[in-house]
C-alpha cells in the first residue's frame, strides 16, 4: 500500500462496479431472480470487456470515454439489452426496470453515473491510489446527502463552545 501502481490494463474493478450497479437496479424491482441476475451480470461483464477492449487507456483515462459510456435515454443501451435478452427480459420490461434517463461512465480508475438529465453525478468506484490528491475533495452523492442532513444546528454548536 502507498506505492503507486503503474497503469493497469485490466478493467476488472471498473466493469465489476458498472455491472454491479446495473444488476442492483434490476434487483430492486424484485421481479428478476438471483439466478437470472447472475447470468445477466456475467453476460454484461463479457459484453463490456469485449466492447472496451481496444478503447481502454489507463494512461489517458478520459480518452474514449464517450465510446465506453452506457446510456439509456428513452433508448436502451444495446449492450444492456443484449445481456438482458439472455435472461429473457424484453425491451418493455427493461424500460420498466431501469431509469428512463441513465448515463453510466466507465473510465479507468473511475465509474460514475447520473440518473435524469440534470441529476447529480455519483461516483460508484474510484481507484484513489492512482489519482492525484486534488480529486479527494470531490464529494460523492452519499457525502453530500449526509452533509445536508446531519450538520448540527447553530445553537447546538454555540452551547457546546460556551
Amino acid at each position: 500500500h502507498g506505492h503507486r501502481r503503474g497503469p493497469r490494463a485490466d478493467m476488472g474493478p471498473e466493469i465489476a462496479a458498472a455491472v454491479g450497479f446495473v444488476s442492483s437496479l434490476l434487483r430492486t424491482r424484485g421481479c428478476v431472480s438471483e439466478q437470472q441476475l447472475q447470468v445477466f451480470s456475467g453476460a454484461l461483464r463479457e459484453a463490456l470487456a469485449e466492447h472496451y477492449k481496444h478503447h481502454w487507456f489507463p494512461e489517458k483515462p478520459f480518452k474514449g470515454s464517450g465510446y465506453r459510456c452506457i446510456r439509456i435515454n428513452h433508448k436502451m443501451d444495446p449492450i444492456i439489452s443484449k445481456a438482458a435478452s439472455q435472461i429473457g427480459l424484453s425491451l418493455p420490461q427493461l424500460y420498466q426496470l431501469l431509469p428512463s434517463e441513465l448515463t453510466l461512465w466507465v473510465d479507468p480508475y473511475e465509474v460514475s453515473y447520473r440518473i435524469g438529465e440534470d441529476g447529480s453525478i455519483c461516483v460508484l468506484y474510484e481507484a484513489t491510489a492512482t489519482k492525484p490528491p486534488s480529486s479527494y475533495g470531490m464529494l460523492t452523492c452519499k457525502n453530500q446527502m449526509m452533509l445536508g442532513r446531519t450538520s448540527p444546528s447553530k445553537n447546538y454548536i454555540m452551547t457546546v463552545s460556551s
